[in-house]
């Protein structure tokens, strides 16, 4: 025993002596001592590794185990990296082992120091990978794949521009399946950190620190859904397209950035195209759906997990002219790539209470169930989709009833407002849609006045009010409103109201109203036909009355004195002026043809009837020949004015 351990002693002098001697000038710098060890307790392969700084390239190196039991070494040379893997096979691991490494640069040979130890004894874990992290309240939860126990040294600091200095931990794992985990307390959830890890074996008596994982960001929890933005469909044959936008996440929530989730669902899944999330960086995302109820479902997610979803919810498309549909409507067959859907509607909302997805592949039994299971007077939305270039579209939309009645009720709080004397107004609530027990086409009002037969009219179904016109004053009336279904007539609402009486008051403003308006013709006219005669003034003509020579017998003869007036005349020079000389002539046939009219109304009554008319050419001879000589005269005169139609007063304009 005395003399192995000297030998042993003196084997490691001379290994000492070789290695000083190899090293002593050479120019190259040793490698650093070499580290052997297994990734794990139940791992067969050993790692080796050491650090070199090369002077030049061509490196190779040599790697030794000696046991200190014997003396002989067995090198592993030719080595290109400072690294190598070893089955445990072929190395001596339940035993204390000196190892180092041999580096041989160009000529040069260098020796790394000498590390002993027992290679079983010795692990080192891999480097913790894939770290998963998430936040419980204010708790940062770290795992991991791995399944072994470990101890773990954590770093971490916040993640700001100003950086804090780094904060470390030690804590134990703990194993749940295949993953280890630790939870590191007391830290901010609405905060972001710089974290790194690294962890050793506590089953190993000789265990090593693995080495740092790469330093990872850990952002702030998502606590809250993303805020959503208020969407409205856009009709496009048959498909909606809706615009989702949201707003962005907390800046310490988004560090190392967000991914947001869209997923579209409906009652009737796969129907008609097969549903997809849609994973986005933006603030916004397209999609589209059919005219059925679906639920726009926005999610953000970040390294730390994800948010609370934001659901928004796109009800059905409604239509003021939706039908009926046809009763016959489950038994047709429909195309291949076709799906039915049938909402159970409860209320006026378009929301289904339950929902029924048809397909081409569904057998005639099972429509038969669908339709023994629907209900009598229960209104359901049906829907006929295809899928088209990917896209959901309706291509029908209408309402099915399995049977349809009568409605149960009448309009709600039917009301009239009468303060006219011939008119009234009428309000109303629409029929509670459990009630209506089908598709309500029109309402029925009808309208009795006392002692006369009613009179009713069609009032569309989606209206709640209504004007009588055209009513008698103080008169009363009944009035009655019912809805109507292809069924027939539901319940009656009566109600009775009185017209206001004509008031008098109203009768006299009507006549002084029309009075008013008479004197104002008349003083319009008035007026019109002064402003006539100024600006247009009448031309004067001669006035000669018509008289017949001769009167009957038998009756007196008709007298007429002659009046004569004043005529006023400026002085014209009778030399020079025609007009004097004119007038003469005239005065003096004047004179002649009185002389000869006083002749002829003596004699004519006593002469014939040939004398009479002699004197009647003669004088009217006479007078053409005096309306000849007067027009020559007209243009010297300024005013012509008759006098009982004889004797004439002219006036002219002074010199």
């Amino acid at each position: 025993m005395e003399t192995f351990q000297h030998l042993r002693a003196l084997h490691g002098c001379v290994i000492f002596l070789l290695i000083a001697t190899i090293n002593k000038g050479s120019t190259c710098e040793p490698p650093s001592m070499p580290l052997c060890f297994r990734q794990n307790e139940g791992e067969t392969v050993y790692i080796c590794e050491w650090d070199f700084s090369p002077n030049g390239t061509n490196v190779t190196f040599d790697l030794y185990f000696n046991d200190t039991s014997d003396i002989i070494t067995t090198p592993f040379k030719n080595i290109k990296e400072n690294r190598k893997e070893i089955n445990e096979e072929i190395l001596i691991v339940g035993d204390k082992v000196d190892i180092w490494v041999e580096a041989h640069a160009g000529d040069s040979v260098c020796t790394s120091p000498i590390r002993s130890g027992i290679l079983r004894h010795t692990v080192k874990y891999e480097t913790p990978q894939n770290i998963s992290i998430s936040w419980l309240r204010n708790n940062l939860s770290l795992s991991w794949q791995s399944k072994y126990p470990s101890l773990a040294e954590v770093s971490f600091r916040k993640y700001e521009p100003l950086s804090e200095t780094w904060e470390k931990r030690i804590l134990n794992t703990t194993r749940e399946a295949s993953t280890q985990k630790l939870i590191i307390v007391n830290l901010l959830k609405n905060a972001s950190y710089q974290v790194r890890i690294r962890v050793q074996s506590i089953q190993a008596e000789n265990p090593l620190w693995s080495n740092w994982s790469p330093d990872f960001l850990v952002p702030a929890e998502l606590e809250h859904p993303p805020e959503v933005e208020k969407t409205t469909p856009t009709l496009l044959n048959g498909t909606r397209r809706v615009t989702v936008t949201w707003k962005p996440m907390h800046p310490a929530a988004a560090v190392g950035g967000v991914t947001y989730s869209v997923h579209v669902t409906q009652y009737s899944p796969r129907c008609p195209c097969k549903k997809k999330s849609h994973e986005t960086r933006a603030h916004s995302h397209v999609v589209y759906v059919s005219y059925s109820a679906v639920n726009i479902t926005v999610i953000a997610r970040n390294a730390a997990g994800h948010s609370p979803p934001a659901t928004i919810h796109i009800p059905a498309a409604s239509s003021a002219d939706l039908k009926s549909c046809n009763q016959t409507l489950l038994d047709e067959k429909f195309k291949k790539g076709t799906c039915l859907e049938f909402y159970e509607l409860q209320d006026a909302d378009l929301i289904p209470e339950r929902a029924w997805c048809l397909t081409s592949t569904h057998r005639k039994k099972e429509r038969k169930k669908i339709k023994t299971n629907m209900m009598d007077y229960t209104r359901y939305l049906y829907f006929e989709h295809r899928c088209h270039n990917g896209k959901p579209q309706t291509v029908q939309m209408c309402f099915y009833y399995k049977k349809e009645g009568v409605p149960s009720k009448e309009p709600q709080d039917f009301m009239i407002a009468s303060d006219m004397q011939d008119s009234a107004d009428q309000s109303w609530k629409e029929i509670p849609y459990e009630h209506l027990h089908g598709i309500l086409t029109h309402y029925k009002l009808c309208t009795v006045k006392m002692n006369e037969p009613q009179e009713c009219v069609n009032i569309s179904a989606s209206a709640t009010k209504h004007h009588l016109k055209d009513l008698t004053p103080g008169t009363k009336y009944n009035v009655s409103l019912a809805g109507v279904t292809q069924a027939g007539v539901g319940p009656v609402a009566m109600q009775s109201f009185t017209t206001l009486p004509e008031k008098p008051f109203n009768v006299w403003i009507s006549f002084g109203l029309l009075f008013g308006f008479f004197l104002f013709t008349i003083a319009c006219t008035t007026i019109l036909k002064r402003i006539k005669n100024k600006v247009f003034p009448p031309v004067p003509k001669p006035v000669i009355p018509e008289f017949s020579p001769c009167q009957p017998e038998n009756q007196e003869i008709w007298e007429r004195k002659e009046e004569v007036d004043n005529l006023s005349l400026h002085p014209i020079d009778p030399e020079t002026s025609p007009v004097s000389k004119q007038a003469t002539v005239l005065e003096d046939e004047w004179d002649d043809g009185a002389e000869q009219k006083e002749e002829a109304e003596e004699g004519c009554s006593g002469g014939s009837d040939d004398e009479r008319t002699s004197l009647t050419s003669a004088d009217e001879t006479v007078r053409t020949a005096e309306l000849k000589d007067m027009e020559q005269v007209e243009s010297e005169l300024a005013m012509l004015i008759y006098r009982n139609g004889l004797v004439f007063d002219v006036k002219s304009e002074s010199l």
